[in-house]
């Protein structure tokens, strides 16, 4: 039996880059179909997704992987096998919500299928209990033959030695396990609020650099405007300087005081239209305080971003390190218990030969 789908959603694929681990580079030119394998012979699970005729995605989901949304329609994940982060952009908040959901159902039974894998294994593993029927026959007759307590005695305490330093060998495999994966949760949780802080620090650039272009548009409107009200300025002044003169009759008193009268209002709105754009200017400003404050905050978590591959870089050494000293104990015990089963094997024939002597 080959892989199963199990769910598939449509997505725009991108892949970290290897060069900066900052930017996204598309994987995909259009959206395509990402899905959720079991693979039943080995019992794992996967994402795949292909793009023309190569997969862009085969990613091995293991209990250790997080899923992240860093906005409303955009998640990713960490693969370190694949030494790279995925993400997926998705056309409704709806669709990355199902696809946030099935990942950690598909993370959860991954993890139930390596812990019955395990328990298989040790239940398959014959050296653990090689010995144990072996030594409840040499206790039940221990009365009767005193050397077994001197053959087997220093070989037992080995072996009890090399159970206990496999037990604290496994307790700090857990340890380093547990701050390794916690060091991946927070160096995920700083990604992506790098990556937030990357998306608005180039909207904060696209708005100062349009709120430039528009305060050169102000600037070209607020001469204009001020040639304008120069001019109706001069307007007004020769009407004032009409309406003291003779007029020729009533009619033509009346009309020159509601030109005037227009020309006043009109001054006024242009006026105001000038404190307007005045008071726009101040927006330019804060756009560059926020641009300068969302920089030094990129800068603060990428210190922080390499900090932290320090610290999982060091505790994958000290892992390395706890499994070679385990293997080496590992190999220690299967010695002592070869040369266990070689004493009881001699023991058995000194007994055979014991019973001859007792019956002849």
């Amino acid at each position: 039996m080959g892989e199963q789908p199990i769910f598939s959603a449509r997505a725009h694929v991108f892949q970290i880059d290897p060069a900066t681990k900052r930017n996204w580079l598309p994987a995909s030119k259009h959206a395509v179909t990402v899905s959720f394998f079991y693979d039943a012979n080995r019992s794992v699970y996967r994402i795949i997704s292909v793009g023309g005729t190569k997969a862009i995605i085969n990613s091995t989901i293991t209990p250790n992987m997080t899923f992240t949304k860093t906005s409303q329609k955009f998640g990713q994940w960490a693969d370190s096998r694949a030494n790279t982060v995925y993400g997926l952009g998705f056309s409704t908040e709806q669709q990355l919500q199902q696809f946030s959901e099935q990942f950690k159902e598909v993370k959860e039974a991954a993890r139930l299928a390596r812990e019955k894998s395990q328990e298989r294994f040790e239940l398959a593993n014959p050296a653990l209990n090689i010995a144990a029927p072996q030594l409840s026959q040499e206790l039940s007759e221990e009365r009767h033959s005193p050397p077994l307590l001197t053959v087997n005695g220093p070989a037992e305490d080995k072996l009890i030695r090399s159970k206990s330093a496999d037990v604290e060998l496994t307790s700090e495999k857990e340890r380093i396990k547990k701050m390794l994966s916690e060091g991946s949760i927070s160096e995920m949780n700083l990604e992506a609020e790098l990556f937030t802080l990357q998306d608005s620090n180039a909207k904060l650039v696209a708005a100062l650099q349009e709120a430039n272009s528009s305060v050169e548009q102000w600037k070209k409107q607020l001469a204009e405007y001020q040639e304008e009200t120069d001019r109706l300025r001069e307007q007004v002044a020769e009407l004032e300087a009409q309406s003291g003169r003779p007029a020729a009759g009533q009619a033509g008193g009346d009309e020159l005081s509601r030109s005037v009268e227009e020309l006043e209002a009109l001054l006024e709105a242009k006026d105001q239209e000038i404190h307007n754009l005045q008071s726009k200017k101040t927006d330019v400003s804060e756009l560059e305080k926020e641009r300068e404050e969302a920089m030094q905050r990129l800068q603060d978590l990428e210190r922080q971003n390499a900090e932290l591959e320090e610290r999982v870089q060091s505790a994958e050494k000290t892992l390395a390190s706890s499994r070679e000293e385990r293997e080496q104990s590992e190999v220690e015990v299967r010695r002592l218990i070869e040369v266990l089963d070689v004493k009881i094997y001699d023991l058995n024939d000194l007994r055979q030969s014991l019973a001859k002597l007792i019956d002849k």
